[in-house]
């Protein structure tokens, strides 16, 4: 009898704020470091599925497929990735056509139900693991459904107010930190799985916490 399959995870994977903001990068992003720019790239080398909203789908439809011969030997590999990587646009209604690029698929969910079910039967499909992409709504909208597995942030040292990835949660949320590390131009990587809610150990004071 053949060994089974490993689950497939989703992987909510983005650069934020100190305040967990999402959207408008351009309004806070000051840069990507080599080091953390090759650490996004071997990341990605474990992703065979992207998920992404139609408005940041044609963001990237407009960059990455004529980056293959532009800048650092690292963003021609991201590029490499990103145009043969399979590429699943969520819509609500699938009215807008997409901008042509390689191995795309649009996926209707007209209701958050139709989206949890879709993303329920991805997961259970044998392939490697799932990068959650954006735009920021349709990030907070996989969250709030609780399908995602792993959290992988770049936190920029800035504060900048908008959509935060958890604001739209229905409860609270435990995480567990797997691993950290800083980069040059002071961004810290967090690497975090969803800790269940019984493992919580409930205090009743302040002081019973430092004990």
């Amino acid at each position: 009898m053949s060994a089974a399959q490993p689950r497939r995870k989703i992987v909510l994977q983005m650069m934020t704020t100190l305040d967990g903001r999402l959207d408008d990068p351009m309004a806070w992003l000051h840069g990507v470091s080599d080091d953390q720019y090759q650490e996004i790239d071997r990341i990605y080398a474990g992703y065979d599925t992207v998920l992404v909203g139609r408005t940041t789908y044609e963001e990237m439809a407009a960059y990455w497929p004529g980056a293959v011969s532009e800048g650092t030997e690292t963003n021609r590999r991201m590029a490499h990735r990103m145009n043969t990587v399979k590429k699943l646009v969520f819509s609500r209604s699938g009215a807008s056509p997409l901008t042509p690029w390689s191995s795309v698929e649009q996926v209707v969910a007209a209701t958050d139900s139709d989206l949890a079910k879709h993303l329920a039967a991805l997961k259970a499909e044998p392939g490697g693991d799932i990068h959650l992409s954006g735009g920021a709504s349709f990030a907070q909208s996989v969250v709030a459904l609780g399908l995602v597995d792993e959290y992988r942030f770049f936190v920029y040292p800035t504060v900048s107010p908008g959509k935060s990835w958890f604001a739209k949660l229905p409860s609270g949320l435990d995480l567990q930190l797997i691993d950290s590390r800083s980069y040059e131009n002071g961004v810290v990587g967090l690497h975090y799985v969803p800790r269940e809610a019984t493992d919580r150990v409930h205090r009743e004071t302040f002081t019973d916490m430092l004990t």
